[in-house]
């Protein structure tokens, strides 16, 4: 059933247009999942202690932010009929994220250790908190630009397309996460290697399949910074910036505990 987002909705309709992303959100979540399997089960529990004691850090919040705010902005846009706004409003939502990707990247990479420290790492389990933080938080970018993505593939009426992305790198991660950690016995290394690789299909297939022409309702184009709709995308998206903040405050909670 083709659904747009112009239809008049019932429940049936409804529950079949957010039904990828609903299982686009089950994947999502599966990479610490699958990563601690196999660390747990191939590299023994300090590495296990290790990745949960930094997990807390990997920094990806942004990504929920301005996806689901600039979701909202574009999709308004794109209601009014000015579609030559709206992807001037996603283009510039989508290079923001990964400029800003790239910024928190390098803090990342620079202050892992002090936060492994700060979050209560000992000595056992310091040099893999700081070598397994860096290699996730390298491919924070694209993790951040899989996270706007999935909701930006909604607004161009492609969820479907969004799931297959989204089941595409969640199958990864568990293929690389048997096949390094499992196979290679590379530990932590092979499990942030593993999620790193995933995250990339999640954030740059997307990325260039809006880049290149496409039959969706969006389309990245040359634009400006604007601040006016990143301040309106940012402020209706922070409630999803505070609950991923809050899970990871909880996280760390439960790790001093």
């Amino acid at each position: 059933m083709n659904i747009q987002l112009s239809d008049h909705f019932n429940y049936k309709k409804l529950f079949l247009f957010t039904l990828p992303s609903v299982v686009m959100m089950v994947f999502t979540s599966v990479y610490c999942v699958v990563d601690g399997f196999f660390v747990s089960n191939f590299a023994g529990k300090t590495a296990f202690a290790a990745i949960n004691l930094i997990m807390p850090f990997i920094l990806g919040g942004i990504g929920f932010m301005i996806g689901t705010g600039g979701s909202a902005l574009v999709s308004y846009t794109l209601g009014t009929g000015d579609k030559e706004k709206a992807n001037r409003y996603f283009s510039m939502l989508v290079y923001f994220t990964i400029l800003a990707g790239i910024l928190l990247t390098v803090l990342g990479i620079i202050f892992v250790r002090p936060i492994a420290e700060l979050f209560g790492a000992d000595e056992s389990m310091m040099d893999t908190c700081v070598l397994y933080g860096r290699i996730v938080i390298a491919f924070n970018a694209a993790f951040m630009l899989q996270n706007i993505f999935q909701s930006f593939f909604v607004v161009a009426e492609k969820p479907r397309l969004g799931l297959i992305v989204t089941i595409a790198a969640g199958v990864t991660n568990m293929v690389l996460d048997a096949l390094f950690v499992g196979v290679f016995k590379w530990g932590t290394v092979g499990a942030a290697l593993a999620t790193g690789i995933s995250q990339s299909i999640g954030g740059l297939l997307p990325l260039l399949y809006f880049a290149l022409p496409n039959n969706s309702s969006l389309q990245l184009t040359r634009t400006g910074f604007e601040l006016a709709p990143l301040l309106k995308a940012s402020s209706n998206g922070c409630s999803e910036l505070m609950s991923n903040v809050a899970s990871s405050l909880i996280g760390i909670v439960y790790n001093y505990q």
